[in-house]
């Protein structure tokens, strides 16, 4: 459960207080809350909602609809794994089952640790680049299922050197 007087809380009600046309902001305030918090669990959805002078209703429908938003915690780094049809075609379904096997999670998991969360995108629009993995924002190209594991080692190194 999200405290109400976090500062992620109050810095997503400062956020919203920018706004003018409160009621039109919905779908760039939801991905606010998803930046600051990570998903959009109900309590966050009903700030937003009061926030916004808006039915929570509306609120979930939007988050619910669009695949983007989460309801659900998701890892520190966010896994996506391009199926669309290039990077199928070269791969990208091996690389898939190299991740699930690697990270012993399935499509729409996350790992124990919480390091890692794991999904699968239609297309990226990289194409000459398949088969394509991004994480987070940072995109590798023509993966190989061989290419998973140094990819993972990567970052988890990274966490190892932010710890210290």
């Amino acid at each position: 459960m999200i405290c109400r007087d976090s500062n992620e809380l109050k810095k997503l009600k400062e956020y919203i207080s920018t706004f003018e046309d409160k009621k039109s902001a919905l779908i760039i305030v939801l991905h606010k809350a998803q930046e600051i918090f990570g998903y959009i669990p109900a309590e966050i959805q009903e700030v937003i909602a009061e926030e916004l002078d808006i039915p929570v209703a509306k609120v979930y429908g939007v988050v619910s609809f669009y695949n983007f938003f989460s309801m659900e915690p998701k890892g520190k780094y966010q896994i996506s794994v391009c199926t669309g049809t290039a990077c199928y075609v070269r791969g990208a379904g091996k690389v898939l089952e190299a991740l699930e096997k690697e990270l012993g999670i399935s499509v729409g998991g996350v790992t124990k640790d919480g390091l890692f969360s794991l999904d699968s995108l239609r297309c990226v629009g990289a194409c000459g680049l398949a088969p394509v993995v991004l994480v987070g924002k940072e995109v590798h190209g023509k993966v190989k299922a061989s290419d998973v594991p140094k990819i993972l080692a990567t970052y988890r190194e990274r966490e190892i050197s932010e710890e210290k």
